[in-house]
């Protein structure tokens, strides 16, 4: 096969191309993509200027589902620090790990440094403000390290209802109880206004999760910014305590109304028997007996 001479000016100017399509395409392109934007642009020509373009560090390659993609590398902050080499591998490693954190145990395997390097290494990227540890909500001995500017990923924190690595399970169950509240006020509000049956009163109960959330950040109540996600996990524990249900608008979005019972709720079903898998078992001799069950006991103290 002949191969195409190319002069070095032109390899630029379509070099140059094939970044700036990078540059419109963010999300990345492929060699469709170039075959469409640059006609022109012979294959083997084109694959000299993608190799010049990687090899230089100014495109990163990827694999996807349509072949290969291409995208524009991102600079790393690591060639802005000042420091030894070591410094400098540890942070990219920090780096590429992003908001989920790494752990000291990736870190030392991935960079091949020594405990005391590594522990050197750390202290004086803390120091400068360059990284930071974060503790792990789902291993409490242990914590992750991420770029000093990031913010953790909620897998890490554990999310709204995580403080200091706690489950706040007192702040889940007042916006448990201001969420029922807000779908009882629209119930009673739908059945003293609305005409027509019950089917005019449900339908005037339904409340949007947008909604829901606009009360609960006019209250007052959390001193965190709470999402449209937290609203409708605690709206999920509401329908797992058979205080609401759940049903969809026209354009699916999620909409929730309050549930009332028309009888009050068996004394039975509130303890620990009325949902006991063995209950047929019980009885006042054997191995299971009300008097041996620690269940029971943590209900009747409570």
């Amino acid at each position: 096969m002949a191969t195409v001479k190319v002069e070095p000016g032109e390899i630029d100017e379509f070099s140059a191309k094939i970044l700036g399509l990078c540059e419109q395409m963010p999300e990345g392109i492929n060699d469709k993509v170039l075959q469409n934007e640059l006609p022109d642009l012979d294959p083997r020509v084109r694959a000299q200027c993608i190799n010049r373009l990687l090899v230089s560090g100014k495109l990163d390659l990827f694999k996807s589902t349509e072949g290969l993609l291409y995208k524009l590398k991102v600079p790393s902050k690591a060639t802005n620090i000042r420091g030894d080499q070591e410094e400098k591998i540890v942070f990219t490693i920090i780096e590429n790990a992003k908001n989920l954190g790494i752990w000291l145990r990736d870190i030392r395997f991935n960079s091949g440094l020594l405990q005391n390097q590594l522990t050197k290494v750390l202290k004086s990227l803390e120091t400068k403000k360059l990284i930071k540890s974060v503790k792990c909500v789902n291993a409490t001995k242990k914590k992750v390290y991420m770029l000093y500017d990031l913010e953790p990923d909620r897998s890490v924190t554990g999310g709204t209802w995580y403080s200091d690595q706690d489950f706040e399970s007192e702040f889940v169950e007042i916006l448990n109880q201001q969420c029922h509240r807000f779908l009882m006020h629209r119930y009673e509000v739908s059945a003293a206004t609305k005409g027509g049956g019950p089917l005019a009163v449900r339908n005037g109960s339904l409340v949007l999760s947008k909604e829901i959330l606009s009360h609960i950040s006019d209250l007052g109540i959390s001193k965190v910014q709470l999402r449209l996600e937290d609203i409708e996990s605690i709206m999920q524990t509401l329908i797992y305590d058979g205080k609401a249900e759940k049903s969809q608008d026209e354009k699916g979005a999620a909409m929730y109304r309050a549930v009332n019972f028309p009888v009050a709720t068996p004394g039975l079903v509130l303890s620990p028997c009325g949902v006991c898998p063995v209950i047929k078992d019980c009885g006042q001799s054997g191995s299971i007996t009300p008097a041996s069950c620690q269940y029971l006991k943590e209900w009747i103290q409570f």
